[in-house]
């Protein structure tokens, strides 16, 4: 494409074999291309993959232009370019470093905290330097003492006094970006808002690593932690992965499966998607494999008609109603949809969680979205057609009335004329 943002890169050096079509771990869409790529064992790097030794001396726009070129977005799961975040927008308060996991089986972040705390922390510091905020904080739950205490103990070593880290408790879904943003300042995102419309920036540590690897070592965007868990690996663990491996590797390094009726789930229990195959690649967005046995986790149930208990309004952390939004939803109704403010769902699946009836409605309202926002741009795209062609109406109005308030021009010969009689008259 032609936007920086959505560069990839190969993860491993070697032989392009041709361009493929993926499947989709979202089966309602469409597979994606994904080039096929036969390694040599040498991992040898391109020229261009150089590190920068002093960010310092670069300007904002130019560290954005390396974000894009780099093919960094953010790995807390939106995956939205990273640059387009950092660099666009009012001026911040702060920079919030989101290393919140309050979705179970989900480690990948913590034990990046834990590890490699510097390369947290040396990502931050650019982001802060091309965003221009003065001040940052890395959030962690109650839960991660370990990573709690790495992270203090490298910013003590660097001394930065400007970088702190705040502790949260652990409560589903206190890591969604509007979410923790408000348990921080106590500020609400507006509706149809951004965070940086009150102040602040919330980015992944996952995203703030890989901007450091960017810098520090002239690395891309190719690879990235996934958790692999579940009652069926034999050997749960985190593993650092190229981007393209296939999750059938990552389950057999995991010791699994260890039993045929496994299911599988890319994500964590309540915004993960089932998937139908472990051939699909761990991609950017990939921050965790469940090998689940059949009883470890609740099955589909058989889905009632709703009863308007309002138990999923009460649930959702997004302020919505749900149980309107279902009726608006399946009846394709565009206008009731937006009023009812659909895009603002964080498809967090709270609401399937609380449903008597079991209705799926998380999954209703992720498709819904994308439905939404086409009939909202083809309706754009009329009004702007229709406004041009207004436009052209008018001007070509004035031009008429133009043309005819205009005196008609005399006939040349007839002037040569008149004026010739004027002479004469004169003598």
């Amino acid at each position: 494409g032609t936007d920086e943002s959505e560069v990839t890169h190969a993860s491993v050096s070697g032989e392009l074999l041709g361009l493929n079509s993926c499947p989709n771990p979202d089966s309602a869409m469409a597979g994606f291309p994904c080039a096929q790529i036969r390694s040599d064992g040498k991992d040898e790097w391109h020229p261009d993959c150089a590190a920068i030794p002093d960010v310092s001396r670069l300007q904002p726009d130019e560290i954005c232009r390396r974000i894009a070129a780099g093919g960094i977005l953010g790995l807390g799961g939106a995956l939205f370019p990273t640059a387009k975040k950092l660099c666009a927008g009012p001026p911040l308060r702060a920079l919030i470093i989101n290393g919140v996991e309050c979705e179970p089986y989900l480690s990948c972040d913590e034990i990046l905290m834990m590890q490699q705390p510097e390369r947290v922390i040396a990502g931050t510091r650019i982001m802060m330097h091309a965003s221009g905020a003065p001040a940052a904080v890395i959030v962690v739950e109650t839960d991660m003492p370990d990573a709690r205490v790495s992270l203090h103990k490298a910013l003590d070593k660097a001394g930065i006094p400007d970088i702190s880290i705040a502790v949260v408790t652990a409560k589903y879904p206190a890591g969604g970006e509007r979410q923790l943003i408000e348990l921080l300042t106590g500020r609400e995102v507006p509706a149809g808002g951004l965070p940086r419309d009150i102040g602040y920036l919330c980015q992944n540590v996952g995203t703030a690593a890989a901007v450091a690897d960017l810098f520090d070592r002239g690395r891309p965007l190719i690879s990235r932690i996934v958790t692999v868990t579940g009652q069926g690996v034999s050997q749960p663990r985190n593993f650092d992965v190229r981007l393209g491996t296939p999750v059938a590797d990552l389950i057999h390094a995991a010791g699994g499966p260890t039993r045929p009726d496994t299911r599988l789930i890319m994500g964590g229990p309540m915004m993960g998607v089932a998937l139908n195959s472990d051939e699909l690649p761990v991609g950017k967005a990939t921050n965790c494999v469940i090998v689940a046995a059949p009883d470890e986790l609740a099955q589909p149930a058989d889905e009632y008609p709703c009863i308007r208990c309002a138990e999923c309004s009460e649930a959702c952390p997004a302020r919505l109603l749900p149980q309107s939004l279902l009726v608006a939803c399946r009846n394709a109704d565009i206008d009731a949809m937006a009023h009812l403010g659909l895009d603002a769902c964080i498809e967090c699946g709270c609401c399937d969680y609380v449903c008597p009836s079991h209705i799926n409605l998380t999954a209703l309202f992720a498709s819904a979205k994308h439905r939404l926002r086409d009939a909202l741009q083809a309706r754009e795209r009329a009004r702007t057609a229709r406004l041009r062609s207004q436009a052209r109406d008018a001007r070509l109005a004035r031009q008429q009335d133009h043309s005819d308030s205009a005196s008609p021009q005399e006939d040349p010969s007839a002037l040569i004329a008149r004026l010739s009689g004027q002479q004469h008259d004169e003598h």
